[in-house]
């Protein structure tokens, strides 16, 4: 049965080990997709942010993305569609992801330009932005190193055998996830940080069109290096919904196996703040609520075989969680196909 891979639960058969920290064969679709990713924020400093390489080496290019939430509200970011000719590795458009240590440690870098944005907002217009913020020289020299177990990996039928993908729902033929910590240095133009900081990582491979899902909210939270969470609820076309993701306690994931997510919003329909719920596998129930500091809107374009244009937006935005008395940071990731201009998952996401 063809399904979408990115929900894991208990009693699914899932398979991960060492070697799929590296890079894999590409498969013979079109939009094959492998990538990865690494956030980060230093609390004290009030600096972090994300990036992410996405190898479509059947497309011939690499999407590299760049964000930095800076202390004082602006925004850095980047993209480039870099020409890649092979997925042997994620190293393109001057960033560069290492695998020191698999499970255990990473080395993650940049080295190239930034633009600034006073107004985040701008981005709206992408375009207008570049053309009227400061572009910056930017280089980021960061060392992760693993705080919780592994989340997730590749599912598999009862038998072991591959799961068969329907490539108009499926966004990874496998995803895994781990709260981590990061130290080292971030520069932006002629300001610089030594960070040292929370986030969270992630991995995926498998076909994948950012229009494939309806909408989705993801929080990746890290609350101190032994209490964070990842919760995920996500809707379909036909208003199907599912959830899932974990809570890190007690040195272990928990399953979450019921969540939901209620939103505020502003006058772009961008979230300003949340309050997230979720039950795991062994009964725990968590409250978190959860701050805008700083918000980014970023879109993905794709045009079908029939001439149809699609247009996704996702909202990438600096968040502070409280949970249980304890403060702590990440990222709410929102993302929504558009329909008359307005994201499709308005008011949905705290529905069950």
């Amino acid at each position: 049965m063809a399904k979408t891979v990115f929900i894991t639960k208990p009693g699914d058969r899932v398979r991960l080990d060492p070697a799929d920290e590296y890079n894999h064969p590409p498969e013979a679709a079109s939009n094959f997709n492998e990538s990865a990713y690494y956030n980060i924020y230093d609390a004290r400093q009030r600096v972090g942010g994300w990036i992410r390489i996405g190898n479509r080496v059947n497309e011939g290019h690499a999407e590299v993305s760049v964000c930095l939430y800076l202390p004082d509200g602006k925004v850095g970011f980047m993209f480039h569609r870099a020409p890649i000719s092979s997925n042997t590795e994620h190293h393109v458009g001057g960033a560069h992801f290492e695998i020191l240590e698999p499970f255990q440690r990473q080395r993650v870098t940049y080295e190239g330009k930034i633009a600034v944005l006073a107004d985040p907002n701008q981005m709206l217009d992408p375009s207008r932005a570049f053309k009227t913020n400061p572009i910056l020289p930017c280089e980021i020299a960061l060392d992760y190193r693993g705080l919780s177990p592994m989340y997730g990996g590749e599912h598999l039928n009862p038998d072991g055998s591959p799961v068969a993908l329907d490539l108009q729902t499926a966004m990874a033929r496998a995803h895994f996830e781990q709260h981590v910590a990061a130290t080292g240095r971030i520069r932006v133009g002629e300001q610089s940080w030594e960070i040292d900081g929370l986030g969270l990582r992630d991995h995926s491979w498998g076909p994948r069109y950012w229009q494939n899902i309806h909408w989705y909210r993801w929080l990746p939270i890290s609350l101190a290096p032994d209490f964070g969470a990842m919760i995920m609820t996500m809707g379909m076309r036909d208003g199907s919904f599912d959830c899932g993701g974990m809570v890190f306690t007690e040195g272990r994931y928990d399953l979450i196996v019921d969540a939901r997510v209620q939103s505020d919003w502003d006058a772009h329909f961008h979230q300003t703040g949340m309050t997230a719920w979720c039950r795991t596998e062994r009964g725990q129930e968590f409250e978190i609520t959860g701050k805008v500091l700083s918000l980014i809107p970023l879109r993905n374009r794709r045009v079908t075989d029939d001439g149809t244009e699609l247009a996704t937006r996702i909202t990438e935005a600096m968040t502070e969680y409280r949970c249980n008395g304890v403060v702590g940071y990440g990222l709410s990731e929102y993302l929504d196909q558009l329909e008359d201009g307005k994201p499709v998952g308005l008011g949905i996401a705290a529905a069950r």
